[in-house]
Formats: C-alpha cells, sequence, structure tokens
C-alpha cells in the first residue's frame, strides 16, 4: 500500500486536493461505515503480514546457519525492510482517518522512512541476484566472494543508495521553507511537505534510473545463469533454481514499480 494514495477521510463532505497539475478537484470523503471497513481491512491485512514476517525473523536469528549464510542476510534484510516499510505506510494510513494532519516535521519523518525502506527494496534484490550468479557461475569462488562481512557491507550500500537521493528533498525543503513551516499541520502526502516542482522531476529520474539498472541486473544474471545451467552438466538441479529464484525476483520487481509508477501515471 503506498502512501501517495491516501485519501481524506471524512464524513459526507468533499474534500478539496490538490491535483498533479495544480488545479484543484473535488473528492467525495468516505461515509463512517465505508472509512471502518477500509480500517479494519487494513489493520488485519497488517496483523497477517506482520505475523508471517515476525515468524520468519525469529526462524532466521533461532539458526545460527542462516545468520552466517550471505544469501539469507539479504533476504532478511529485506524481509525486516518491507516489515518497516508496512507498518510506517498502514501508520499513515491510519492517521489520516484518525488525526487527518498532522505536523511537518512528524510528517516528514514517516515519509522519508517510507521512501527509504520502498526504494531499497529493488536494489536489495539486484543484489541477492548477483550472489545467486556467483554461486552458479564461480561456485569455486563462491565463499571468497560472498562473505558475511561483505554482506553487511552490501547492505550498507544498499541504504546509501537508496537515501542519499531522497535526503536532498529535506535538505531543499529545509533551503526554502521557513522554519514555521514544520510546526504546521497538513494532510500527510508527499507533495504536501515537498512541495518545490523541481523534486518532483527529479524523483521521477531517478526512479527511472534505479529500475533500469536493477532490471539489466536481473535479465543479465538470470540469461548468464541459463547459459551456464545449459554448460553443465552436474549443477543443473542449483541453476535451475537460482533461474527460478530471479524470476520470482523479476515478479517482485513488477510489484515494487506499481508504488513506484503510481505517482507519474497520476501526473
Amino acid at each position: 500500500m503506498h502512501f501517495n494514495l491516501f485519501f481524506p477521510p471524512f464524513l459526507g463532505l468533499k474534500a478539496r486536493v490538490m491535483n498533479a497539475t495544480g488545479g484543484q478537484q473535488l473528492l467525495m470523503r468516505d461515509t463512517f461505515t465505508t472509512a471502518v471497513i477500509k480500517n479494519l481491512i487494513v489493520v488485519l491485512v497488517w496483523f497477517l503480514l506482520s505475523y508471517i514476517n515476525g515468524s520468519v525473523v525469529a526462524t532466521f536469528f533461532r539458526h545460527q546457519i542462516f545468520y552466517e549464510d550471505p544469501r539469507y542476510i539479504l533476504f532478511i534484510h529485506m524481509v525486516i525492510n518491507d516489515a518497516v516499510q508496512l507498518t510506517v505506510t498502514i501508520a499513515l494510513f491510519l492517521v489520516s482517518y484518525i488525526l487527518y494532519t498532522i505536523s511537518v516535521g512528524v510528517c516528514c519523518f514517516f515519509i522519508m522512512v517510507a521512501v527509504f525502506t520502498t526504494r531499497s527494496t529493488p536494489v536489495n534484490l539486484a543484489g541477492m541476484a548477483i550472489e545467486r550468479y556467483i554461486a552458479i557461475c564461480y561456485p569455486l569462488r563462491h565463499a571468497e566472494i560472498c562473505t558475511v562481512r561483505r554482506a553487511y557491507m552490501l547492505i550498507a550500500a544498499i541504504w546509501f543508495i537508496s537515501v542519499v537521493p531522497d535526503i536532498t528533498d529535506l535538505f531543499v525543503t529545509l533551503s526554502t521553507e521557513p522554519l514555521s513551516f514544520f510546526q504546521t499541520n497538513v494532510f500527510c502526502l508527499r507533495q504536501n511537505v515537498f512541495k518545490d516542482p523541481v523534486l518532483l522531476y527529479k524523483r521521477q529520474t531517478f526512479d527511472g534510473i534505479y529500475f533500469s539498472l536493477v532490471f539489466l541486473t536481473l535479465l543479465c544474471t538470470y540469461l548468464r545463469i541459463v547459459f551456464a545451467a545449459r554448460a553443465l552438466s552436474t549443477e543443473r538441479t542449483s541453476a535451475k533454481r537460482a533461474t527460478n529464484t530471479i524470476l520470482l525476483h523479476g515478479v517482485q520487481l513488477l510489484m515494487c514499480m506499481l508504488s513506484y509508477v503510481s505517482p507519474s501515471v497520476e501526473g
């Protein structure tokens, strides 16, 4: 669930919001019954997914073999990252119904965390695909190249790559808006806090670059593993599993793209 899709919640009145071209449009607010049903469904889905994620994380930390394997370290990082992203966006959804507006400072924190965790998921998928590529195409060097230490270094790099482009939004806002702006209340949407038009084009550019690089990484690793599987007579089973894993990453990437392309489609 993406926080750009939240709509004003109050009963039976019309909500005036800014559209992508800078004009205004009217949206009907939810009735009380509709609001309760929506929030109940959202909370139930959050409980279900949090239970699944929590079970996976608990299993990971109960068995030493998992946190000594770079493959599973990257996997559990993605699980925790997605759990945080889910929790933050669900919190924003509930806040939009319960409080409607919150202070800009608090909204900035929620949005930045949601943006960082959303952007790091596809990059993490690329890292996992590269690990599988090394395991199949360079099996004798896999243990040397893919170490636990390098897995944590890769996670740090993933966060750096994910954080740096969007932290500039905060710096631009700090330089263009008075400090009193951060004490005002707004409906917590990204465009209500980071209002400079340049930031929208910058965000779309970075989204295109990120997804192009991740897509090319998944495509290249998949093709290399397929070719390696045809050339090898012994590791066909492992290669088949690796290709299936990367195909799954491709499906996950397509799902991630839904949250990235929605602002552009709305625009």
